[in-house]
């Protein structure tokens, strides 16, 4: 059976060369898949790979047609799921090999059958007290450790954000965002009926000056901010931009969502912005990053008077979360297994940051020491769609630029690599074989 990437290359070369036009309609699906000899379902997939890489747009009851602006990627579903590829350097699931052993221990009493009975009751988005107080020992920075009363819980970080977004927004609302941000914080948006507004970054992170423009503008019903290794490019917000920025929240009325969710890898930071403006921030979080993907618990500290709103949002989406996890988190937080995996994944981190620096060393990356992403703003003439369609052909999923920008643009010539899923040793072996495509050109590949 023909490999649905290979097609999509071709059509995107047809774009790529004008030969299809911007805001050309697509074949339908059957169509297509007759006039390429391919299997109906080889051309779903095909339709779908080339949504991802922001050529075509889909209308309901319209068909499908090629963007206005080859490369701005769909909304949704972006890195929601797994990548079919032999190497996903997309996710990040960061594993150490103590991490079942340390697990299995808190998870011995839970399910004795005297215990088994109450901890798979329901149970609301305040959790239980224990639950709270656990998750504000998780949680806490520093000298900063966020108010139990004011932590609720969700299935899951994007659930939390989902609820944030909700409470905060309406359909229609404008939402400052960083220029290049989370993907699934795009289709959550379009998903609520919220418009995006990118907001210029440097090399602290997102201007504040940007904040209070796009508010001067048209007023802004909140900001989306990532301060601590900003996904994807790993920036941290300085103390001094913190300030800055809670400044301009307090002053202009504005709330925030502060995603933290990879905070836990660095122990040096200064307190969150939930600190600093706390009756304007809504900071979501994560369990799962720092535990195990497959256990997963979302976490918003919500003010006084947004809570009952985000609780509200929580309940209305669904997004309520299992007993399990809560009464987990409660035993691995007092036996000290967090604090044992967080520390180990730093470790880990830090020797798969050394691996992508030999490999990738001669090129221009950034990352941070302790982050699971490092992005590489690629040499010419490689283009992010053509290296991205290069890398799957060696069975490597890496993502483009256009999938984290926020605005109509494509963004740089650059792709974010994901460092946490694989081995090292299949990281070393994927990162060799990328940078021996870079060195060579998309012209010497396809004379191959």
């Amino acid at each position: 059976m023909q490999d649905f990437r290979s097609v999509a290359d071709v059509v995107a070369a047809e774009i790529a060369a004008g030969r299809i036009g911007p805001g050309e309609r697509m074949p339908t699906q059957r169509e297509f898949a007759r006039r390429h000899a391919i299997a109906n379902s080889t051309a779903v997939r095909v339709y779908q790979e080339l949504a991802r890489r922001g050529l075509t747009v889909g209308q309901v009851g319209r068909g499908t047609f090629v963007t206005d602006e080859p490369g701005t990627p769909a909304p949704a579903p972006a890195l929601s799921e797994p990548a079919d590829s032999r190497v996903d350097l997309e996710l990040n699931h960061p594993v150490v090999p103590e991490q079942a052993g340390l697990l299995a221990a808190g998870l011995a009493e839970l399910v004795r059958p005297d215990h088994l009975e109450s901890v798979l009751r329901p149970v609301g988005p305040a959790g239980t007290p224990a639950a709270r107080e656990a998750a504000a020992d998780v949680l806490t920075r520093g000298r900063w450790r966020p108010d139990p009363e004011r932590i609720l819980f969700a299935g899951n970080g994007r659930q939390a954000i989902s609820a944030a977004v909700a409470a905060l927004t309406r359909p229609g609302a404008r939402l400052g965002v960083e220029e290049l941000t989370y993907p699934v914080l795009k289709a959550i948006a379009a998903r609520l009926g919220v418009t995006l507004v990118p907001l210029a970054m440097d090399e602290d992170g997102l201007i504040p000056e940007a904040v209070e423009e796009a508010h001067r503008v048209d007023p802004l019903h909140a900001v989306y901010v990532q301060p601590a290794l900003h996904n994807p490019l790993s920036l941290t917000m300085p103390a001094r931009r913190l300030d800055h920025l809670a400044d301009v929240l307090l002053t202009q009325g504005i709330h925030a969502i502060e995603d933290t969710v990879w905070a836990f890898l660095r122990d040096d930071l200064p307190p969150p912005l939930a600190a600093r403006a706390a009756e304007r921030t809504v900071l979501v979080d994560s369990l799962s990053k720092r535990l195990s993907p497959g256990l997963s618990l979302g976490f918003a500290v919500a003010p006084a008077d947004l809570a009952g709103r985000v609780a509200g949002a929580l309940r209305s989406g669904g997004w309520t979360p299992m007993r399990f996890p809560l009464e987990a988190m409660v035993r691995w937080q007092a036996d000290g297994t967090v604090d044992t995996l967080v520390r180990a994944k730093r470790r880990e981190i830090g020797a798969r940051q050394e691996i992508a620096h030999r490999h990738l060393g001669d090129f221009r990356t950034r990352s941070d020491p302790f982050s699971c992403y490092r992005w590489w703003e690629l040499p010419a003439p490689w283009r992010a769609d053509t290296f991205v369609a290069a890398a799957a052909r060696h069975g490597i999923a890496v993502t483009p630029a256009a999938a984290f920008s926020a605005g109509r643009h494509r963004g740089p010539h650059a792709i974010r690599l994901g460092l946490a899923s694989p081995t090292r040793e299949v990281l070393s072996r994927a990162l060799a074989t990328l940078a021996g495509l870079a060195r060579s050109t998309p012209d010497e590949l396809a004379g191959d």
